[in-house]
């Protein structure tokens, strides 16, 4: 998707957790050439937020956060659970990766965060559309 001053993603799946994936897919696209992350670790986590937009750039921006703090290059994003909780959503998922080597993993971009500009979820006609614009 263009835009203006960074970059953003527009996606398209089929099911909510497919969604997430996707989305984690296209911003780690944007950094690394995904074939070459062998997935030999991975990390869980779980975030919370009011909605389901909030939650989605949340769950990214913590992407950035885990690979920054544990020095990796990830590959992909696996959910385990998107439910209902405390007036909100509570996400739980698995990132899968390797270690960092910048000598196999060449960074593209570097993406600083996903931002609230340009923030659109709908579910219409049976696919999740996600749309969100990211810092560089």
């Amino acid at each position: 998707m263009e835009h203006t001053a960074d970059m953003g993603i527009h996606v398209e799946a089929d099911s909510l957790p497919h969604t997430f994936e996707e989305s984690a897919e296209a911003m780690l696209n944007l950094m690394f050439e995904l074939e070459s992350i062998k997935e030999t670790g991975s990390v869980t986590f779980g975030i919370h937020a009011k909605d389901i937009p909030m939650l989605l750039v949340e769950v990214l921006n913590e992407i950035l956060s885990i690979q920054d703090r544990h020095g990796l290059a990830v590959k992909r994003l696996l959910t385990c659970e998107i439910k209902p909780r405390n007036k909100g959503y509570l996400f739980i998922g698995t990132l899968r990766g390797e270690p960092f080597d910048d000598s196999c993993h060449p960074v593209k971009t570097e993406v600083k965060a996903a931002t609230l500009s340009g923030l659109k979820y709908e579910e219409k006609e049976g696919k999740h559309i996600f749309e969100c614009v990211f810092d560089l």
